[in-house]
């Protein structure tokens, strides 16, 4: 067998394997033997057809099959004879065997690209600030206040405003059209922009019982495909008003949010702002120190792992907007966007599993147990649960890979200049 490699681009090799007659001819023999004791054919008894007669019927079935065959036994030594290691699943060319021949076939894949230095020392990046401020703890009081509110309707009534909860009730024509279907009644807040604007704007000032119109013009990429580029009236009559009743900010309220008291809470809350602003910071470091390293080393990269990078990230922005009980749309433009971020984390997971094993940074069972202690806080779950959870080989790998991408970035960040913003 004779094997010669080529590269096509830094990441694309074709690989040329080429079977001897000899082997050729050893293993068209055996498929006409092992086809000559099971095979039909009328006029003759079964396993007494003789082969020229099996060759007309079969050849071409034969020959696919005996050319698989040898593609499925040898690509594999093939690979391992070059010492090159596929990324993505070989590509086959198709080519016709001919029994007395030697036969050759061509395998395209993709390959991780030769680096021959990684430049990650010496980038400069700055740290967001992570001082707690009286306005960030005042935000969190009142989200806290929003959460507790309780809802009735205004004493005495009035029309509807921004902030209120609303109950309405709705019907849809669209060019002129009633859309067949039973009026729906929905629940929204005015102002969260839960619904088009053009409905907020006509349920602000209405009064309980009223109806008005709101007249939409519907986006060409409006997730309903009926609706798309079309204009439509909402016929809008809203049944109920409901205003929220926001708690006093005294002790009485810091024991409700389980606090000792108000003075307890402030502190608490400012702990926790910190906390977050600090995780925040150091993710900002994190992305800001890819950025240069990927910018420092603009390698190309497979574009099998780009594609399977994207649609995971696609996969996880659509579960997130589910779990808000919204509906993403992948528009060209977020798809782009998600390409690009795709492109950027496997340059970056190339340029960090070469700093790996340039400084020979390994993930010891130390490094594990403190990656499931980290998980068991993040969730809230017990470390037992989570370890349980990862003996799954797949996860247990993700786990792997994201501790040794600390471990570099930790190095990166020791060799970089890191300011205060």
């Amino acid at each position: 067998m004779q094997v010669t490699v080529e590269k096509l681009s830094p990441v694309l090799v074709e690989l040329k394997v080429e079977i001897p007659a000899e082997q050729v001819r050893t293993e068209v023999d055996k498929a006409y033997a092992n086809l000559q004791r099971s095979a039909r054919v009328r006029g003759f008894r079964q396993g007494k057809a003789p082969r020229h007669v099996l060759a007309h019927l079969y050849a071409g079935s034969i020959h696919a099959d005996v050319a698989r065959r040898l593609v499925d036994t040898t690509l594999n030594r093939a690979l391992a004879s070059q010492q090159v290691q596929p990324l993505s699943q070989p590509d086959i060319a198709p080519v016709e065997l001919r029994p007395e021949e030697s036969f050759s076939y061509k395998a395209r894949f993709e390959v991780r690209p030769d680096i021959a230095e990684v430049k990650w020392e010496g980038f400069e990046v700055s740290r967001p600030k992570t001082e707690v401020t009286a306005d960030a703890i005042d935000a969190e009081v009142a989200r806290l206040r929003r959460e507790h509110a309780t809802l009735s309707a205004p004493e005495p009534e009035r029309p509807a405003k921004a902030g209120d909860l609303v109950r309405i009730a709705f019907t849809l024509d669209v060019d002129g059209k009633v859309r067949e279907g039973k009026e729906q009644e929905i629940e929204t807040e005015i102002g969260s922009g839960q619904v088009f604007k053009e409905i907020e704007d006509v349920l602000t000032g209405m009064n309980v019982g009223e109806s008005k119109d709101a007249t939409v013009s519907f986006s060409e990429r409006h997730t309903n495909e009926s609706l798309r580029g079309k204009t439509g009236t909402f016929h809008v009559l809203l049944k109920e008003v409901r205003e929220r009743n926001f708690p006093e900010v005294d002790d009485e309220f810091a024991k409700d949010v389980g606090h000792e008291n108000l003075e307890a809470m402030r502190t608490a809350l400012s702990a926790k702002i910190e906390k977050e602003l600090k995780q925040k910071a150091t993710d900002s470091v994190a992305e800001k120190l890819v950025f240069e390293l990927c910018k420092a080393n603009p390698i190309p990269v497979p574009p099998s792992l780009v594609e399977q990078q994207a649609q995971l990230t696609e996969r996880e922005l659509v579960t997130a907007a589910r779990r808000q009980g919204q509906r993403l749309e992948m528009t060209p433009e977020l798809r782009a966007r998600v390409h690009a971020d795709a492109e950027t984390k496997v340059r970056a997971g190339l340029l960090m599993a070469e700093i790996a094993k340039a400084k020979t940074v390994q993930v010891t069972p130390q490094d594990i147990d403190k990656g499931y202690e980290e998980l068991a806080e993040q969730t809230g779950k017990n470390v037992a649960k989570v370890k349980a959870e990862y003996r799954d080989p797949k996860k247990q790998e993700m786990l792997i890979g994201m501790i040794l991408e600390d471990k570099i970035l930790d190095l990166i960040e020791a060799a970089s200049k890191i300011t205060e913003a």
